[in-house]
């Protein structure tokens, strides 16, 4: 790994041991490539991933930084449905802005709350 993949790891391993998910409150996790962007609403004490949703199957239209903010509020549109109303952030090491800016400002859009 090169010294700025440590460095996320180990902010990642910082973040998680803070962030823990519930079924009540779960965890909106965030993943970002160099192409795409997934988000993730899990369940800690069950271990389960409760609903997902990422930028892949879309029509690429704009840039990345738009469409992660359309999988934010596809997520929040998603856990409407299920009945989920808040969650916990973890940007997963990542720094907050750009692309995780955006997913998280979407999400905050279509009525998450954390």
């Amino acid at each position: 790994m090169d010294a700025k993949a440590t460095t996320r790891k180990r902010r990642q391993i910082r973040i998680r041991t803070r962030v823990n998910g519930t079924s009540s409150r779960p965890r909106l996790a965030v993943f970002r490539s160099n192409t795409h962007t997934y988000a993730q609403l899990i369940d800690d004490e069950s271990k389960t991933v409760l609903l997902a949703s990422s930028d892949v199957k879309a029509k690429k239209t704009g840039t990345k930084t738009e469409s992660a903010k359309k999988v934010g509020t596809e997520v929040a549109k998603l856990a409407k449905e299920k009945g989920i109303s808040t969650c916990v952030f973890d940007r997963s090491g990542y720094k907050y802005h750009g692309r995780i800016k955006a997913l998280a400002e979407g999400a905050r859009e279509g009525g998450l709350q954390f």
